[in-house]
């Protein structure tokens, strides 16, 4: 593969940015290599060179229409780390040469409440514009292009810092399940001393442990079944369920990140009162539970809520945390040809690490 610093620094100003990467092209597709071109680089955006490319379980559900129909051909991948290669004219954060991170949104208003608070996820003009499979409404509603490809080109506001000596490979899956986790720890003000549990011990459920644990939290888990005890009590983990049922403990907060149908009263009836339930597993729309409001009312003094990712700012926040307490996601490192067998080992329940792309090795 040509050398990516070579090749911009060739580019005329104004020009589209050529792309290379894998795709699918429908929701029953495998992937394919893929040519493509991202929007020309403005005066305040980097081109970054990807270097790993994190697997995220959304990207499984985006790219098979889980959750809606999806805008194909689709390149996903919302955990991205690499090498700045080029910088617009009014680039102030970042210089060629320097790391940089892109998480699950590349754009936003800007002007809104939600974005002045760094926000940005919640744009209140509706133009949040995601990494991937999304009409990029600041680029003439083009859509937008992951990082399973060889650069990305974004807002400077929209990239994280990343220390030289910082491991690209495990940086890239904290730019959502990293953040993902870390934000309703925060929102919640998790404390030394508190019960925290966390439902699902995948990718985003080691995270969340992980985390709580580095809060202060006494942390304990429910999962499927007990394959993954030994791995959670090693973590420092007190307790690993296997079931809801008969259950003594409550708890000050309970993090769902369960990806499939289950029902969330059980877990709300193991809270404290004034404790939460914070939900940030996304389960496929055909399965998607719901919460009766008579049981809410029966099992009053709880409270539930969804957390979606996290802002610029507290997504640099947690990659600073994550670094300074050496606080990285369990990865295991594939070609850019085998992410087809990523997926069906994710959604099979063989894969036992987080899936990160070495995109260096990705040929044209």
């Amino acid at each position: 593969m040509q050398d990516i610093r070579q090749v911009f620094k060739n580019i005329p100003l104004g020009q589209r940015i050529p792309a290379f990467g894998y795709a699918v092209k429908s929701k029953d597709s495998k992937f394919e290599k893929f040519s493509f071109t991202r929007h020309p680089m403005g005066e305040k955006d980097i081109v970054i060179e990807i270097l790993f490319a994190g697997i995220c379980h959304s990207d499984i559900h985006s790219a098979r229409s889980e959750w809606h129909a999806g805008i194909y051909p689709m390149v996903p991948g919302h955990e991205i780390a690499g090498r700045v290669v080029a910088i617009g004219s009014k680039v102030s954060k970042f210089k060629v040469g320097d790391y940089a991170g892109v998480g699950c949104m590349v754009n936003s208003c800007g002007k809104c409440d939600a974005c002045k608070r760094s926000q940005e996820q919640f744009c209140e003009n509706g133009q949040c514009v995601f990494t991937y499979n999304c009409q990029d409404c600041f680029h003439n509603n083009e859509p937008t292009y992951g990082g399973y490809s060889n650069n990305i080109v974004v807002n400077e506001h929209f990239a994280v810092c990343v220390p030289k000596d910082a491991p690209l490979d495990k940086v890239a899956p904290l730019l959502c399940a990293g953040i993902t986790t870390y934000s309703p720890l925060k929102f919640s003000g998790v404390k030394k001393g508190d019960k925290v549990a966390v439902a699902g011990f995948g990718g985003l459920g080691v995270m969340a442990v992980k985390y709580a644990l580095a809060m202060g939290a006494e942390v304990y888990v429910f999962a499927r079944n007990r394959n993954k005890e030994k791995e959670a009590l090693n973590l420092g983990v007190t307790k690993l369920f296997d079931s809801t049922q008969d259950i003594k403990e409550r708890f000050n907060l309970i993090i769902s990140t369960i990806p499939t149908s289950y029902d969330p009263m059980e877990y709300i009836n193991l809270l404290k009162f004034g404790g939460e339930l914070a939900i940030v597993g996304l389960p496929p729309r055909e399965v998607s539970p719901d919460i009766n409001i008579t049981n809410l009312v029966y099992n009053a003094g709880r409270k539930v809520y969804g957390s979606l990712i996290g802002g610029m700012q507290e997504t640099q926040e947690m990659l600073d945390y994550s670094l300074r307490h050496k606080i990285y996601p369990e990865t295991e490192i594939i070609r850019a040809d085998q992410i087809d067998e990523a997926y069906e080992n994710l959604t099979s329940g063989k894969a036992k690490f987080r899936y990160v792309i070495d995109m260096q090795t990705l040929q044209d």
